[in-house]
């Protein structure tokens, strides 16, 4: 039977912690970055929507639409993950309007 050094036990269980530690702060920050929300002007230009069409998609004032525009206030958690879909598929905002 191996008799290990308890000190060598304690800083290569210590080392796995923090490897461990940085992968998942990694992993959560590279899932943040791919998660984010598009600009909504980018956004409704890339869908090809005018102002009124994308705040009907959306289910929001047209008001709404230039507040968030002009970054005076932010789309609700609903409308970003709405967003999200339409970032991933832009001819989901004309189907919606049909």
């Amino acid at each position: 039977m191996e008799v290990k050094d308890p000190m060598v036990e304690l800083l290569s269980s210590l080392e796995q912690i923090v490897l461990t530690r940085n992968v998942v702060s990694a992993s959560l920050a590279q899932q943040q970055e791919t998660v984010s929300v598009p600009e909504p002007q980018r956004l409704r230009e890339l869908t090809g929507m005018k102002i009124d069409e994308f705040a009907r998609v959306m289910g929001v004032s047209v008001s709404s639409v230039k507040s968030w525009e002009a970054r005076r206030t932010r789309p609700s958690g609903s409308a970003q993950k709405l967003m999200q879909l339409l970032h991933s598929n832009p001819y989901l905002g004309r189907q919606l309007l049909d």
